[in-house]
């Protein structure tokens, strides 16, 4: 195993500084030295980029769910907050068009159903269950096309 500052091992010093770590893993990489890696703690920081990548992703889906509800199901509200809303679902979007992969997108695309009720959760709870009077969809009448696509409103 690699040793870094005096008798610091690779695997020691993801314990204390996990950025010198990193560093030291890039390095590693780049010259080959596959041997000397911590796989172990390299294999939990990938499946930990993964993870975050899908729950960003997935929240920034959530967040454009949620305006668009709004935006088709709450009239009443329509007139003094349809431009923020409006504005809201097009920076969601963009932030969604550069963070998209092949990969993430067929993750939203299973996970649609679940994104959507919590989204609607959220709606119901925000709108103080108003809109239960609107007959807000149990389940994602939005294509994931649709939701993507930076110039689709309801």
């Amino acid at each position: 195993m690699q040793r870094i500052n005096s008798n610091l091992s690779l695997k020691q010093l993801y314990e204390i500084d996990e950025h010198l770590w990193l560093e030291e893993t890039i390095k590693l990489l780049k010259s080959n030295h596959l041997e000397e890696l911590d796989i172990e703690n390299l294999i939990e920081e990938l499946e930990s980029l993964g993870r975050r990548d899908k729950a960003k992703v997935a929240s920034l889906l959530e967040q454009v769910i949620r305006h668009l509800l709004l935006l088709q199901y709450w009239p009443e509200e329509q007139k003094l907050n349809s431009g923020h809303w409006k504005a809201e679902v097009r920076g969601f979007r963009n932030q969604l068009k550069r963070h998209l992969t092949t990969n993430l997108y067929q993750y939203l695309e299973n996970e649609l159903p679940s994104i959507y009720a919590d989204a609607l959760g959220y709606v119901i709870d925000k709108t103080e269950g108003k809109l239960n009077n609107y007959n807000l969809p149990q389940s994602c009448t939005y294509t994931l096309e649709q939701l993507l696509d930076i110039d689709y409103l309801p």
